[in-house]
């Protein structure tokens, strides 16, 4: 099992690779072969992707979340696997690159660095955790998502401002969709970073009963929960469109990214394990 595992640890890149360039041309140059044969390359990888993470936890019996490399390869599958399930919704397709080039950057870091870890901590091995923090960086990417829209929103707005009708204007969806993927992105992700918060409350207590409420981990999440859901509101309740609800969710972002940076490399939280 492990030499299957090490080659499709290689394999992965090269398929994220292969997928990532078939995008990339037809946004350049669109054919109706590329436009159709590059959905099929991220539905193999797609497949490909999560027999290796199913390999990995039946191999080393923990689910790919002990450090930061196992991380990195879930968050390039999270990334692909959200921006798939976006795409077969809305049928979009001109802006997968953008996405697919996240997923391509996490999976090569993992690649070079991830290592087979066997022994780790008890607490780490509980299926519980797993699916809480599986959750929350699916939760995370539909987020990370929604900024990439919302910057493809903010280049095609300038591009037309300035009355700049090149391949920018030609091959990215309108204003109104891309508002509306940014907006569906968070959504997704406001419901899974839910659920993964539910999860902690149920969990928590009983592996680390000592924990506090204040832990700045739990804190700093609650702050991005109530942000995007602020966010969500004020789209469907309050009436805002266009820039001004897009520049509100790259604030949401901005703020997770920042949150986690320093709960992760400063702060003392239970939440860190290596």
């Amino acid at each position: 099992m492990l030499g299957l595992i090490h080659t499709l640890n290689i394999f992965l890149l090269f398929a994220y690779l292969i997928t990532t360039f078939a995008y990339l041309s037809d946004f350049i140059k669109r054919t109706d072969l590329l436009n159709n044969a590059k959905r099929v390359f991220l539905f193999i990888t797609i497949g490909i992707h999560l027999f290796y993470l199913l390999a990995r936890t039946i191999e080393f019996d923990h689910l790919p979340i002990i450090n930061k490399f196992e991380i990195f390869t879930l968050l390039a599958f999270a990334i692909a696997f959200s921006y798939f399930i976006l795409e077969l919704l809305s049928d979009v397709r001109g802006t997968g690159v953008f996405i697919l080039i996240i997923s391509l950057i996490f999976q090569t870091f993992s690649t070079i660095f991830i290592e087979d870890l066997v022994i780790v901590p008890e607490v780490l091995k509980n299926r519980l955790l797993g699916l809480h923090v599986i959750s929350a960086l699916l939760g995370y990417s539909a987020f990370a998502m929604s900024a990439v829209y919302g910057l493809l929103f903010i280049m095609l707005y300038k591009q037309l401002k300035l009355n700049r009708f090149g391949l920018i204007f030609s091959r990215l969806p309108s204003l109104e969709s891309l508002e509306k993927l940014s907006y569906y992105s968070v959504i997704i992700g406001f419901v899974l970073l839910t659920f993964a918060m539910a999860i902690g409350v149920i969990w928590l207590p009983e592996a680390f009963p000592n924990a506090s409420l204040l832990d700045p981990k739990l804190v700093s999440t609650s702050i991005v929960w109530l942000i995007f859901g602020v966010g969500i509101l004020a789209k469907a309740v309050g009436n805002w469109y266009g820039k001004r609800v897009i520049m509100f969710y790259l604030t949401g972002f901005v703020v997770a990214m920042l949150s986690m940076l320093f709960t992760n490399m400063m702060a003392k939280s239970f939440h860190v394990f290596y």
